[in-house]
């Protein structure tokens, strides 16, 4: 099968967030089921030198976007076999950020129209392309109204996932004629419009031959008001052509037995693992004490990670606990200097980590014993299954991906990887947590939680044969 995956960002080129993650491996994944996969991202200005130093020229096109015919240089790496398509515009991508310019409609209107006219001067007619968040989510309609009258894209079938629906691409009716080159009979509720404006998201919920979200939890929350954000209809409406699939991590990539980040690798040693707790608590400036519980956050800074929780129970928890906390993530302002005022506060308790880093993050993972995860609301989340793959034992709120990735411990029947809460309570919160150090003093029960996390297959395999299955569906 062929399968083109057409999105903003991917690792190890462009990361602002899980979506890199998911592109990054998935295709690894099929790849390696036998299949000839694919990925185009935009030219940005952020991939590394390493890699546009790699880059071959394709070709050269011109690409209609309404009334404009626009430049597209096409370059082309393979990387770890797979070929990745770069769609080169100075004018739209040669900037420091990735997103969050005025002309983001007009950007990655260009970016899916690009992806539509590159198939025949790269000699690819995929069987799928496979679009992800509403920056390639108009690759559908446009495919629908202004390439289906060719027989090379007639074969063509299209899926549409959404990583995050808080993030819909919400732009003025004027993109209608001025960029997408659309008739008015898709401006409707039915269509592209959403109260007045275009939702580029919407556009792929409506016009994709099948729609899948990063969690079953997740595909079922979307579905009420709540975590709808104004289309809880139109995804009630859409039945069985909704999947939600949980996705993986990158087992290779993030191996406690390989990993050079941490100062004492393991496969499913406890007591190796707990060898980079010492090194942990010394490089974060905390009391070295292998006996204390060290509960750790990696995290973006921002209200819907379930920050408020942590702010309302935390200086409660360091005051009457005998416990550790690290914080590592950057964010908005009002959490990266509460968390600063916070290690200020219980210097012997408390780590404020306000950045990113990589290798630390990793050393966190392994040199933690309990791992806090508790977010107002997570699509699928890639921080727990990361900290079940270390061992760092994971406490989370039952949403989205972490209600289908960690099954609260049962002390009777020894099942379970983590610990959960249901309601967004800081209480229960407090609860679920000091349970969780509870178990970690009872040395017979922290055994099984950790070797129930050992066990777990957090690998992209399951998931990409559930992609597979939905792609074989469309071509029959």
């Amino acid at each position: 099968m062929k399968i083109l995956f057409a999105a903003a960002e991917a690792i190890p080129f462009v990361k602002t967030g899980g979506l890199a993650d998911v592109i990054g491996a998935l295709p690894k994944a099929l790849l390696k089921a036998g299949h000839d996969v694919r990925i185009v991202l935009p030219k940005y200005k952020a991939v590394p030198d390493q890699f546009r130093s790699q880059l071959e020229p394709v070709d050269i096109i011109q690409v209609p976007l309404a009334w404009r015919s626009q430049y597209c240089g096409i370059e082309e790496l393979t990387y770890e076999g797979i070929p990745v398509y770069f769609i080169d515009n100075e004018f739209y991508y040669g900037r420091d950020g990735i997103y969050g310019y005025g002309d983001d409609g007009e950007r990655f209107a260009f970016f899916n129209r690009a992806v539509l006219e590159i198939l025949p001067y790269i000699d690819f007619q995929p069987d799928v392309i496979h679009c992800h968040d509403w920056h390639a989510a108009l690759i559908p309609v446009l495919l629908r109204h202004h390439y289906l009258h060719n027989p090379f894209y007639q074969s063509v079938r299209t899926v549409f996932t959404v990583h995050n629906l808080l993030y819909q691409g919400i732009f003025p009716y004027e993109v209608m004629p001025d960029l997408l080159d659309l008739p008015n009979d898709y401006f409707t509720p039915d269509g592209l419009e959403y109260y007045g404006n275009v939702n580029y998201l919407k556009a792929g919920l409506v016009y994709a031959d099948h729609v899948t979200t990063v969690s079953p939890t997740y595909a079922e929350e979307i579905k009420t008001e709540y975590y709808g954000y104004g289309l809880d209809g139109l995804l009630r409406s859409l039945g069985g052509k909704l999947s939600g699939i949980v996705n993986g991590i990158d087992t290779k990539l993030y191996n406690p037995a390989t990993d050079t980040e941490i100062p004492a690798k393991y496969r499913t040693s406890l007591n190796k693992k707990r060898e980079n707790k010492p090194f942990l608590q010394q490089e974060l400036g905390l009391p070295v004490d292998p006996k204390i519980p060290l509960i750790s956050m990696v995290t973006r800074l921002v209200d819907s990670k379930g920050l408020e929780l942590v702010r309302r129970v935390l200086d409660e928890l360091l005051y009457f606990d005998n416990i550790q906390v690290v914080v590592l993530g950057t964010g908005e302002y009002e959490y990266e200097q509460w968390f600063k005022e916070a290690a200020n506060r219980h210097p012997s308790k408390l780590s404020a980590q306000i950045k990113f880093n990589d290798g630390l993050s990793r050393r966190i993972y392994a040199g933690s014993d309990i791992f806090l995860m508790p977010s107002k609301f997570e699509p699928c989340g890639i921080s727990q299954l990361l900290a079940l793959r270390y061992g760092s034992i994971p406490v989370v709120r039952e949403t989205g991906g972490l209600n289908d990735t960690v099954q609260s411990f049962n002390e009777f029947t020894g099942e379970g990887n983590g610990f959960s809460f249901n309601h967004y309570n800081a209480h229960d919160m407090l609860y679920t947590l000091r349970r969780a150090v509870h178990m970690y003093h009872q040395p017979d029960q922290w055994k099984k939680i950790v070797r129930n996390a050992f066990a777990g297959d957090y690998s992209w395999n399951v998931s990409a044969e559930r992609y597979l299955e939905i792609y074989q569906s469309l071509l029959n």
